[in-house]
């Protein structure tokens, strides 16, 4: 997987609601699809996505083959304190691929 895009503010506010915003390079094969020769593609999805916030879970989303390629993501949650948002994301072929962002309270 190519390295993963994420947008998460650097500073808040105590309580403040945020929007962060991931984006992943991923092809996402739904093992239906056939090569020029005729044979299936082998199902290679990103089977889930998760974010946490200082080791408490913010988002867990379990994805199916009808995803889209390159799968984007936006949530929001309420900053309760300075700390690492750390997101990952899961391959069918057991491929995690993680990134984490700091977020300091003001």
């Amino acid at each position: 997987m190519a390295k993963p895009r994420v947008k998460v503010p650097k500073s808040a506010t105590a309580g403040e609601v945020v929007t962060i915003k991931t984006l992943i390079d991923h092809k996402m094969d739904s093992g239906q699809r056939k090569d020029k020769a005729g044979n299936l593609i082998p199902r290679k999805i990103i089977n889930s996505f998760s974010a946490s916030f200082n080791g408490e879970e913010v988002i867990n989303v379990k994805l199916e083959p009808a995803i889209s390629t390159n799968p984007y993501f936006q949530f929001s949650f309420k900053v309760p304190e300075t700390g690492d948002l750390a997101f990952k994301w899961v391959d069918d072929d057991g491929t995690v691929t993680e990134t984490k962002k700091t977020i300091t309270v003001e």
